[in-house]
């Protein structure tokens, strides 16, 4: 959410911001929501000159009765009533403009970071940098699902009949192999100086407004029927929604966090092959990084946590490449985004295994997270995520690219302490 004095100063950069992420559907918004702070502002003003007549007329009526002008007091009484009536009119309307002002800067996208490039959608992404070299074996690779199943690893048929599609049982090594990549993750981040955190899986409304736009919680969240809860569609959520109206010690920052979660989302694929089985599913768990800075630290922290991501890939033998989000594929809250992807050689492309952004200090003004310098002054902090891995969707590049002609698949050294020492899942003897 934009700070409304730099909207009111800069309405033509805020027009341009719009028109750069091909939402000019919004562009009344920001002459609507100028003119309704004018009105929200004036009503205060008024509220303000009101609210200093009634006290000094309330303090002639004592003098009046004092004096045995009990007539005049009354009047003055009258008067003093008068204007409490007025002044609860005004105060119900400067309510009700407070909320559709909050209502408009929440709908009016953040200001994008000059460096990201302009683009329609996803298909005007840019690749930055590739990481390792793409390899395809000389012999077929089986589809994931295929693939686990060989290795008794996987039984989506028990999942439908127990909770329908966009559900998964993994078992056996496969479903040791997925613990052991997010108990990597874990120690991976740890051992770059992130704190590790387990949070709640669900949270409430104000928190999930406070992190992201309205339209993309309806589409993602399942929401608790009675109550005012929410099922967390990632740890980030959680992890922002702890600092939720609290003022930091600047000296107390950046905050560097590492939280795992289960994440549950309504979005189910059927985009054909690749996009079932694992791939989109109602429920996965993920390893996530938080950061939260000072503005001026951001970019860098930017940069380091996807570099996180990539040097995490590589440690198991997966070739990825970084794609910078273009500004029409960004959210409204992100001032600049990088996805992973991870090389598929079934699939011969790279596919999304990650996500990193930069959110300024969007969701800190949403939730009031601030910052206290050592003058007193104080300043909305800067918040970051960042994805360190996802599986089971993560199992699919790992198997692809570890996967021997003979079905087995090859553990990364990385990877095998996690594993009991073990160097490759071998396919069992029927």
């Amino acid at each position: 959410m934009l700070d409304m004095k730099f909207l009111r100063t800069n309405p033509d950069i805020v027009k341009e911001n719009i028109k750069k992420k091909f939402q000019d559907e919004k562009l009344p918004l920001v002459d609507e929501v100028i003119e309704l702070d004018k009105q929200f502002r004036d009503a205060k003003l008024k509220g303000d000159e009101l609210r200093a007549q009634r006290k000094a007329k309330s303090k002639l009526i004592g003098g009046l009765m004092a004096k045995g002008q009990k007539e005049e007091a009354e009047a003055v009484k009258a008067e003093v009533s008068a204007m409490g009536d007025e002044l609860t009119a005004l105060e119900q309307k400067e309510a009700e403009m407070q909320q559709e002002i909050k209502k408009i800067m929440m709908i009016i996208p953040n200001i994008i970071d000059p460096s990201v490039p302009i683009g329609k959608d996803d298909s005007e992404n840019v690749e930055i940098e590739k990481f390792g070299e793409p390899f395809t074996p000389d012999f077929e690779i089986p589809y994931h699902v295929d693939i686990m199943e060989k290795l008794n690893g996987i039984d989506l048929d028990s999942a439908r009949k127990t909770s329908g599609n966009g559900f998964y049982y993994l078992c056996g090594d496969i479903a040791r192999l997925h613990s052991s990549i997010l108990s990597y993750a874990r120690d991976f981040m740890i051992n770059r100086g992130f704190t590790y955190y387990i949070p709640p899986f669900m949270i409430r409304s104000d928190v999930v407004t406070g992190v992201m736009s309205f339209a993309e919680m309806e589409g993602m969240m399942y929401k608790i029927e009675g109550e005012d809860l929410y099922l967390i569609g990632t740890s980030e959520h959680s992890m922002i929604g702890k600092f939720i109206d609290t003022i930091l010690p600047e000296e107390n920052l950046p905050q560097t966090l590492t939280s795992y979660s289960p994440c549950f989302r309504k979005e189910v694929g059927a985009h054909g092959i690749e996009e079932r089985g694992v791939y989109r599913i109602h429920q996965f768990e993920k390893q996530e990084m938080i950061v939260v800075c000072k503005p001026e630290d951001s970019m860098a922290w930017f940069d380091k946590l996807w570099q996180n991501s990539v040097d995490f890939f590589r440690t198991l033998d997966i070739p990825v490449r970084t794609l910078e989000c273009c500004s029409g594929d960004l959210a409204d809250l992100k001032v600049k985004s990088l996805d992973v992807e991870a090389w598929s050689p079934r699939q011969q492309k790279y596919f999304e295994v990650g996500s990193c952004s930069n959110l300024g200090d969007a969701q800190a003004r949403r939730l009031g997270i601030r910052v206290r310098k050592e003058d007193g002054t104080k300043y909305f902090a800067h918040t970051l995520n960042n994805t360190v891995v996802a599986p089971p969707r993560m199992l699919i590049a790992f198997l692809e690219n570890n996967l021997n002609e003979d079905g087995s698949i090859r553990i990364p050294e990385a990877l095998r302490p996690y594993m009991g020492g073990m160097e490759v899942i071998s396919v069992p003897v029927k």
